[in-house]
């Protein structure tokens, strides 16, 4: 399994739900609430001038409807997690993270 789909399923776990969409194409019509995520960059770690280690970092977005859900707190309880904004579109919440994975 790649990390990636591993990151997939600690997200689907948090959502309780498979509503969760790694870059979705603009055609695909989501359910709400979800979590949508992207890969946004790549860090290298040097040791004896040369990289080491590669660590993705994701932008992960909790897309929902009610205002107090719970959703964006059990996201940024993960690891490596930090809250990067919180915006409304649409009568939708959305709270934007980026995550070290």
């Amino acid at each position: 399994m790649s990390r990636r789909t591993e990151l997939q399923a600690v997200l689907e776990s948090i959502l309780g739900g498979e509503q969760v969409y790694f870059q979705p194409p603009s055609n695909v019509e989501m359910e709400y609430d979800c979590i949508v995520y992207e890969r946004s960059r790549m860090e290298t770690r040097f040791a004896d001038n040369g990289p080491d280690r590669l660590i993705y970092r994701y932008q992960v977005t909790a897309i929902y409807r009610n205002p107090d859900s719970d959703l964006p707190r059990r996201i940024a309880k993960l690891p490596m997690c930090s809250h990067e904004r919180h915006f409304t579109s649409d009568n939708l919440h959305h709270d934007v993270f980026n995550l070290y994975y």
